[in-house]
């Protein structure tokens, strides 16, 4: 007798999230990586994402901030997209992984979006710019922390009970409303910091 019950279903669409969500983020950041060595190779490049004032990457990539470990920060994320790409792929081609193995890949899109969630506060308060390729790896680094932290929890992979999984297993289809929270929290800092909403109109 075939077992299809829940534990058993390979997470088809969950899976595909994770390489749709992982190919985006990767594009983005290996985008900005060739605009950063465009700008190195020639100073007086003009980053073709530089569109406005507000809406810019070259002085994100110029500061301090475009370089927290002594290299391009896209680079990071030119290397760390390829994990969710790969276990997305894993998944539809049937792998199961372990308990720990969930952790570890948690633990990084916690370090990620912990990473992120300093950047986009630099953006807004220090830098006073909105670099739109840092803004796509915004919008997908998000949802997958909170997708995978949730799918997580909901198969036990924490270790916790039956009765939260099943909890868990009830919330996991309302995790958008915790993105659509993560999104609203970013356009709320940018519109009261940066006015940016009267700012992109002036110049669209």
């Amino acid at each position: 007798m075939v077992n299809t019950t829940l534990e058993n279903r390979r997470p088809f669409i969950f899976a595909i999230f994770l390489i749709v969500a992982g190919v985006i983020g990767w594009f983005a950041a290996f985008d900005l990586t060739i605009e950063k060595i465009e700008t190195l190779v020639n100073p007086d490049y003009n980053p073709s994402c530089d569109i406005s004032p507000l809406v810019q990457c070259g002085v994100n990539m110029a500061s301090a901030q475009g370089a927290v470990f002594g290299f391009p920060n896209p680079i990071i994320g030119v290397a760390a997209f390829i994990a969710p790409i790969i276990v997305g792929v894993a998944i539809l081609a049937g792998a199961r992984f372990a308990s720990w193995f969930w952790i570890a890949f948690n633990a990084g899109l916690l370090g990620g979006i912990v990473f992120v969630a300093w950047l986009i506060s630099q953006s807004i308060f220090v830098l006073g710019t909105l670099c739109p390729y840092c803004m796509v790896v915004w919008t997908v680094m998000i949802p997958m922390f909170f997708y995978v932290t949730v799918f997580n929890l909901k198969e036990g992979h924490f270790g916790n009970s039956g009765a939260s999984r099943r909890i868990f297993a009830r919330i996991y289809p309302f995790t958008w409303v915790l993105v659509l929270l993560g999104y609203l929290a970013i356009i709320v800092m940018a519109q009261l910091r940066l006015d940016a909403i009267t700012t992109i109109i002036l110049y669209s």
